[in-house]
């Protein structure tokens, strides 16, 4: 199979570009230069979506203005990079016979579906309720997508839960409930390009949970208690190392749907990312007090 993927020199193009390479032709598209890209061009250059999209079998679609460049960039520049050249790619793709089309997405865009003080079981049944420009035009960028799906063009958006580089207390917690490893975003992804079913689905992809959705209250209000339940080796980690527990936990994120419908399987949890921490691994920041999150979820 030949795949168009653009977004090829970032953190989850290469990722994806890593898992499906060794079986698949895969031309990276790219503003900025690297190993994986092999199309110097930007997503708004509709000539070179052109010419990029002509005997590809499919295409994926990375390439976006993340919940960083919120505050830095101009809104108008969001709609132009996250939606009209979302659209505008779908249209060349499908004038120019391609079969199949991933749409790269976030978890992020529940926004105001997650409510402080209160813990919420988020699947793709959950009603988006954007905050951000960020979170609204990657919601128009699936609509979009949702829009062009037909017989012979199937469309699949993935809901990609948090995913990037973080110290390891956070990101191991995380990976509970609401993370992802970009091996695993990766391997979504290659499951999504060879799914031959309805002309669209969209899937949420994040680590797979030990909670339940009746632990919902009691994470809201004492995760201590649920973990000692359900992840009992995690919480003797940390208390092994004298990490802090959440005071609250406000999401879950559920991939059911996704591993029953595709057979897809994450593979890196939270005890992954202690091994990457030990290892040194560039994955993983080093644990520092002054570490905040800077990313709006």
């Amino acid at each position: 199979m030949k795949i168009l993927l653009t977004g090829s020199s970032g953190r989850i193009g290469r990722a994806i570009f890593g898992a499906l390479a060794a079986a698949n032709e895969v031309v990276g598209l790219d503003r900025s230069p690297f190993a994986t890209t092999r199309v110097i061009a930007d997503v708004t250059d509709r000539r070179a979506l052109e010419r990029a999209v002509q005997g590809v079998d499919a295409v994926i679609h990375t390439a976006a203005l993340h919940a960083p460049h919120v505050g830095l960039v101009p809104d108008a520049v969001f709609q132009q990079i996250n939606v009209e050249a979302t659209a505008n790619l779908l249209q060349l793709a499908r004038e120019a016979g391609v079969q199949r089309f991933v749409l790269t997405s976030t978890t992020a865009l529940y926004g105001h579906a997650v409510v402080s003080g209160g813990c919420r079981w988020i699947d793709e049944d959950t009603e988006p309720l954007p905050r951000t420009i960020y979170h609204r035009t990657k919601l128009q960028a699936e609509a979009a997508a949702e829009a062009a799906a037909s017989a012979t063009f199937t469309v699949r958006v993935l809901r990609m839960a948090r995913c990037f580089p973080e110290p390891p207390d956070r990101m191991a917690m995380f990976r509970l409930h609401r993370g992802i490893d970009a091996r695993d975003v990766a391997s979504a992804h290659a499951a999504l390009v060879h799914d031959e079913g309805a002309a669209f689905q969209r899937y949420l992809a994040c680590a797979p949970t030990p909670f339940r959705r009746e632990d919902c209250l009691q994470l809201a209000a004492d995760p201590r208690q649920v973990l000692a339940r359900r992840a009992p080796q995690l919480l003797a980690e940390f208390e092994r190392r004298g990490w802090p527990l959440p005071l609250s936990i406000d999401r879950v994120y559920d991939s059911s749907r996704m591993r029953a419908a595709l057979g897809w399987q994450p593979r890196f949890g939270p005890e992954d990312v202690l091994q990457q921490y030990a290892a040194g691994s560039i994955e993983v920041l080093p644990r520092a007090e002054w570490i905040r999150d800077r990313v709006a979820e």
